[in-house]
C-alpha cells in the first residue's frame, strides 16, 4: 500500500542501481521494481537512511522493541504482496531477496507486511492476485495463525507470536483445571 509523494524528505533516486520506481495515479498504486536479478536468500540493499518515529503510521514499518521506523528512501514504493519478492528483516536493518525465490531484474518489489507488523493503522483488501493471496491484511496480532505458515516473519514478530501461544495454552491450562 503506497501513495504518492509528490516532495519526499530523500534525493531521489535513492538506489539508483537497485530500484526503479513507477509514479502511478491514484492512491496506492505507485509501486518499484528491481533493476537487478539476485539469487533467493540474498542482500538486496542494508536498510540505512531510516529513522525512527516516536508511534506507528499507516507508512511506518515497525522494528524490534515495539519501535517504528520511517523507510525514507524508495524502499517506501516496496509494497505488499501474499507472494513476495523481499523480506525486511528489521532486526538486521536490510532488505533480503525471498528465500523462496530468485529476484529477476524487472520483478516487482514486494514484501509480507504482516512480517514486520504486529498491528497495522491501515488494514487493507490484498490486490496481489497471486495464487495464495490472504485478502484482508491486517497486522500478526489479528491474522489466523495458520495463514501465516510459510512466511518467513521478523523475529519481533515469532516472539509474539509465542507470547500469544503461551498465554493462549496457559488459559486452557486454567480452564481445564477449573472443570
Amino acid at each position: 500500500m503506497t501513495i504518492i509523494i509528490e516532495n519526499p524528505l530523500w534525493n531521489q533516486p535513492s538506489h539508483p542501481k537497485l530500484i526503479k520506481v513507477h509514479r502511478a495515479p491514484g492512491s496506492y498504486r505507485s509501486y518499484a521494481t528491481s533493476l537487478v536479478s539476485l539469487p533467493a536468500g540474498s542482500l538486496f540493499t542494508p536498510i540505512t537512511n531510516h529513522f525512527f518515529i516516536p508511534e506507528r503510521t499507516w507508512p511506518s514499518v515497525e522494528a524490534p522493541d515495539g519501535r517504528h521506523t520511517d523507510l525514507n528512501s524508495d524502499l517506501f514504493y516496496v509494497n505488499h504482496s501474499c507472494a513476495p519478492s523481499l523480506e525486511m528483516d528489521m532486526t538486521k536493518m536490510e532488505a533480503r531477496v525471498s528465500r523462496y525465490r530468485d529476484l529477476r531484474e524487472g520483478d516487482i518489489l514486494t514484501f509480507f507486511y504482516p512480517s514486520t507488523e504486529w498491528h497495522m493503522v491501515q488494514p487493507f483488501e490484498c490486490f496481489c492476485n497471486e495464487e495464495v493471496c490472504l485478502g484482508r491484511i491486517v497486522g500478526s496480532e489479528q491474522l489466523e495463525r495458520a495463514k501465516m505458515r510459510g512466511y518467513w516473519l521478523n523475529p519481533h514478530i515469532e516472539e509474539r507470536l509465542r507470547k500469544e501461544n503461551r498465554k493462549a495454552a496457559e488459559k486452557e491450562l486454567v480452564t481445564v483445571k477449573e472443570e
